[in-house]
């Protein structure tokens, strides 16, 4: 059963490509949609194989119908082909055009239109689009298809790889009136973006309103703080927050062993460093020691 449906899955991808290559992409388009109607899933090297002929033909328009068409027919699209229709627009500045496809595609596939935005915004982003990602976000919000906490994530952190420290608060501060609850990757991402300009003591403000929410920090939270704390000059405050993630029972990474350590012989603590490289190393002995005895007991 299973050679059947990789068999026919071959065909399909077959007649796909010989369209594209005989630049009949309306043939490869109603094939798409004939097959939609059988229950028939393509592989996404065909989605990607349709897209990439749209590209070759130099029409955007003709590239936003055939996503729109895959989108529609197909269940899920791999990450690759919202990269591929990403990139078409690095050469094309068809801003109104791809607004329109964001709009139609709102109310054609609505409600699961929230989780395709989210994917094209990353896309976008992945893609080095910046402003068309952003571009993408402001119009979800006058849509149906409202932004919902993973986009408003995916916004806060593309704001703060690029240092755009102030808009990314102005968006968290725009998602909380927009009664979403920010989770963990939200402070998260937040407390990353303000370490890499060196707000720590914004860090901390909102370390402390995610305890104060009852969001438990977890390894990442704590690595970001324990490393800025310590570049800055502010050990005491590094090995508090180290000692607070043990005390919760959150088992240190080698990673952050190695950069506190880095940080205490920085501010010439070395007896600490030394006392901290033991215990890394029996915790390493530990858990190689706990390992063996799971696979042994198997």
């Amino acid at each position: 059963m299973a050679n059947s449906q990789s068999s026919g899955e071959e065909l399909c991808a077959t007649y796909i490509d010989k369209f594209c290559n005989d630049r009949n992409l309306s043939g490869a388009i109603r094939l798409v949609r004939t097959l939609h109607d059988k229950n028939i899933s393509l592989r996404p090297s065909a989605h990607n194989r349709l897209l990439k002929a749209a590209i070759e033909e130099n029409d955007i328009g003709l590239l936003c119908q055939c996503f729109k068409d895959l989108l529609v027919s197909c269940k899920s699209l791999n990450s690759s082909t919202y990269l591929i229709f990403a990139q078409a627009f690095i050469k094309e500045n068809d801003v109104p055009c791809l607004l329109r496809f964001v709009r139609e595609m709102s109310e054609l596939i609505f409600p699961s239109s929230t989780t395709v935005m989210n994917r094209i915004i990353f896309a976008f982003a992945e893609c080095g689009q910046i402003d068309k990602a952003l571009l993408i976000f402001d119009q979800m919000k006058s849509l149906k298809s409202k932004p919902d906490v993973i986009t408003y994530n995916t916004i806060l952190g593309i704001l703060g790889k690029c240092g755009r420290i102030d808009e990314m608060l102005n968006e968290f501060l725009a998602m909380k009136e927009d009664g979403l609850i920010p989770d963990i990757v939200s402070y998260n991402t937040l407390i990353t973006g303000l370490r890499k300009v060196g707000r720590l003591e914004s860090c901390l403000v909102f370390f402390r309103e995610m305890c104060e929410r009852e969001i438990e920090p977890d390894l990442r939270t704590y690595s970001a703080l324990i490393d800025s704390f310590g570049k800055s000059g502010n050990i005491e405050e590094s090995l508090r927050l180290f000692n607070e993630m043990k005390h919760k029972g959150i088992c240190p990474s080698i990673h952050v062993y190695k950069l506190l350590i880095s940080n205490l012989k920085k501010m010439g603590k070395f007896e600490l460093a030394i006392a901290f490289s033991n215990e890394m190393k029996e915790s390493i002995s530990n858990n190689h020691g706990s390992n063996y005895n799971r696979q042994k007991n198997r």
